[in-house]
């Protein structure tokens, strides 16, 4: 199983304007990918794509053999809930709850609470947070909250972890030690990574790198642009 896109275009706005034009691209399972490129390239809009978060003007994305574009909303709900996971620039954590109950807001709907606490726990032990499972995201620092984040896309055990400039809002230490767990996921639990960033040692963790330009999958190297974190 893997990650299809074939012929994948995407336009907003009106007047429109193209955002991707004719994306074709195989990620298979297990694999640990870089979408790079300068800003406005259209990297993370092929992210949210790939992930199901937004819908191709054109063109097709299959996950697992499945057609997105032809899935129902509360079947696809589902598929995304189980199988994915989301880590974004900034952690939408829930301030009222603690960094453990944040990390299992995914177990909620399907009754898994109880179940995965543990595993939870153990996410957030790993992650350096034994002492702090209990703290509200205000009393953990950026970096914390970013892996109180990161464990909660990882709760569920996804196939598939989709992250759109995750390390964008920390210093180059909590940055680096964000894309250590990441890497560990994929090699650990052979997550399947699909990672959005403008730092090129980051994007140099991955098996392969993805260089979008003006919409297009470039067919050479773009250098990277600099100070863009």
């Amino acid at each position: 199983m893997s990650i299809e896109a074939k012929n994948v275009g995407k336009v907003v706005g009106d007047p429109p304007v193209r955002i991707l034009a004719n994306i074709s691209l195989m990620i298979e399972d297990g694999e640990f990918v870089s979408l790079t490129g300068k800003s406005g390239s259209g990297k993370s809009t092929l992210l949210y794509l790939l992930s199901s978060l937004d819908t191709p003007s054109e063109g097709s994305v299959h996950i697992s053999g499945n057609d997105l574009g032809r899935m129902k909303s509360e079947e696809l709900y589902r598929f995304r809930n189980v199988e994915m996971g989301f880590v974004f620039q900034f952690n939408y954590l829930i301030a009222e709850l603690s960094a453990l109950e944040n990390v299992l807001m995914p177990t909620l709907k399907l009754h898994r609470k109880s179940e995965l606490k543990p595993f939870g726990e153990s996410l957030l032990e790993k992650f350096g947070l034994k002492e702090k499972m209990d703290r509200f995201p205000r009393q953990l620092s950026g970096g914390e909250q970013q892996r109180v984040a990161i464990a909660r896309a990882l709760i569920m055990k996804p196939k598939y972890l989709f992250a759109d400039e995750p390390t964008g809002s920390l210093d180059s230490t909590n940055g680096a030690l964000v894309m250590e767990i990441i890497k560990r996921a994929n090699q650990d639990q052979k997550t399947t990574v699909i990672l959005v960033t403008h730092d090129e040692d980051f994007a140099n963790l991955a098996q392969r790198t993805i260089r979008l330009i003006d919409g297009k999958i470039a067919a050479g190297p773009e250098p990277f642009e600099q100070g863009s974190r």
